[in-house]
């Protein structure tokens, strides 16, 4: 592609023959570029200190100070500064001694030969690299999202099958990412071309989600409850030792930024699944755990299932839960049941790492995305901090990179097991309310209401008034679930003002949505050192 030739930049070149360089330089300048001329080290430090360029060319081979003490220098003023090494072709890798001195961070070289110039047009292609790479970027990234708007746009619209949403999940996410790292102003066509697929994916789903549970439907995804049973016994029926890793509430854009940080750890081999609904801990979690739709957990094992108007503890009996589907499959593994909610416990698990290598299968829930999304409601420096997707994204990483869980991934990947990663469910950034009058006895989650004595609009929700034919639980008789679609959230007609205004923009799970309901799941292996 074709920058512009009328770009300008600022430039320092550096060279103790600056004089024979009159035809390159005046090359530069005809191309729009400022060049000031330096023919020794020391002028060209001193340059540094008083202005500042776009790009500098330093001579590796220069008198008195050289191209490498000169380079260390410029570096410690101008540190971001990019800096191309103009070498001889004869010579060592100069650049390989300025990485190794830990110098040449943005700099990269190009050579010349020993009696002729380095070439203009090799200059030209070495500063559109380093000065205008991001407004090429940006070119091509805005000209390849604008190609596939439109057919995008006709998928969205055509999409009649799970595996064409998760395709078309995949390419949103896949959008999101890359328009935000070059801070286009196209992200917002973006959110509005998801919020459109959001709205005819919550279509979606209430055409097909009951016949996917009754069987009625023969285009059922990979749901809930069969991980295990699915992902997981067959790596152990191989053989294989299997550490199955839960992060509570991980997106799939979450999950693709996770998953740059292990890349040089694992090979991967990625799919979506479908979260149960509720998209809510303890439905989707606990089905995870138990194999079960939560309808046959209370059924099953009543003791171990906690009822919708006991607020703390939902998710209490996990442990016991992934025992009963080990021993409904006969599973005669060793295996342990671990749940982490902060970097002591990452520690602590940590410390231990070796006893667990004793086991077959090692279950790992990690909290601290629910928990972060949860005190985004609460306090107000995190809701400083996670303010849209972008921030949701960049704090998950960077707890991720700076905590010792990326430890515990090495240490997996040294140790031989296989790894499945996956989620329960995932979130969505709510925006739009809706309101809904429900008794005292009903459920304060903000995406999905269940009670006997709800008031809504039924155009507005998802409307279960059967929860036994989608495998739910009815708390009451005349129970009747609703589920919210796309960004919307339920809201309370009393102190309603006040209500809107608080939740509006934090990220809620339980309801409808393909950030909710498309999640990853992974299969890893070590990669051999």
């Amino acid at each position: 592609m074709d920058v512009k030739e009328t770009i300008s930049g600022k430039l320092l070149w550096v060279d103790d023959e600056i004089e024979m360089l009159r035809a390159q330089i005046l090359f530069l300048e005809k191309k729009g570029y400022e060049v000031v001329k330096a023919s020794n080290g020391s002028d060209a430090i001193d340059w540094c200190q008083n202005q500042y360029f776009d790009l500098i060319l330093l001579d590796e081979n220069m008198p008195g100070i050289s191209g490498l003490e000169t380079l260390q220098r410029i570096k410690e003023i101008l540190p971001d500064v990019p800096v191309v090494m103009v070498t001889k072709s004869e010579e060592e890798d100069i650049m390989n001694q300025a990485i190794v001195s830990k110098i040449a961070d943005g700099s990269t070289s190009i050579r010349r030969q020993r009696l002729k110039p380095v070439n203009p047009n090799q200059i030209l292609l070495s500063l559109k690299k380093n000065i205008h790479k991001k407004e090429i970027r940006t070119e091509v990234t805005h000209s390849s999202y604008l190609q596939e708007f439109s057919r995008m746009g006709m998928q969205i619209n055509d999409s009649m099958t799970w595996k064409e949403w998760t395709e078309i999940y995949r390419r949103l996410v896949y959008w999101e990412l890359e328009l935000e790292e070059i801070g286009s102003d196209m992200s917002e066509i973006l959110k509005m071309q998801k919020k459109e697929a959001n709205n005819l994916f919550e279509k979606f789903i209430k055409r097909n989600y009951k016949g996917w549970l009754d069987g009625s439907e023969a285009d059922r995804p990979l749901l809930s409850p069969d991980v295990f049973s699915k992902r997981v016994f067959p790596l152990l029926d191989k053989g294989d030792k299997v550490f199955f890793i839960i992060f509570d509430n991980l997106r799939y854009d979450q999950w693709r930024t996770l998953s740059q940080e292990i890349s040089d750890l694992f090979t991967s081999n990625e799919e979506l699944y479908c979260s149960i609904l509720p998209t809510q801990t303890q439905y989707a979690r606990n089905a995870l755990c138990a194999g079960l739709m939560p309808l046959q957990i209370q059924k099953m094992y009543p003791h171990l299932w906690v009822d919708e108007e006991e607020e703390d503890g939902k998710n209490q009996n996990e442990k016991q839960l992934v025992g009963t589907i080990m021993e409904r499959y006969r599973r005669k593994e060793s295996y342990s049941y671990r749940k982490i909610n902060d970097s002591s416990g990452a520690d602590k698990y940590l410390s231990q790492f070796n006893d667990y290598l004793a086991n077959s299968l090692n279950i790992l829930v990690i909290n601290f995305i629910d928990i972060m999304s949860h005190a985004r409601n609460e306090r107000q420096m995190i809701h400083e901090l996670v303010g849209n997707e972008a921030a949701y994204r960049s704090i998950t990483r960077s707890w991720f990179k700076n905590t010792s869980f990326r430890t515990l991934f090495e240490l997996i990947a040294s140790s031989g097991y296989k790894v499945v990663l996956t989620t329960d469910h995932g979130s969505i950034r709510v925006e739009e309310p809706v309101k809904v009058v429900g008794d005292k006895e009903t459920n304060t989650n903000l995406r999905y209401k269940v009670g006997k004595n709800l008031g809504y609009n039924s155009k507005a929700v998802f409307e279960i008034k059967n929860p036994q034919q989608v495998g739910l639980p009815a708390p009451n008789l005349s129970s009747t679930y609703i589920l919210c679609g796309g960004d919307r959230f339920f809201a309370y007609p009393n102190n309603y003002n006040y209500y809107v205004t608080y939740y509006r923009s934090t990220f809620q799970h339980g309801g409808i949505s393909m950030e909710e309901m498309i999640i990853p799941l992974v299969t890893m292996e070590g990669k051999v050192k």
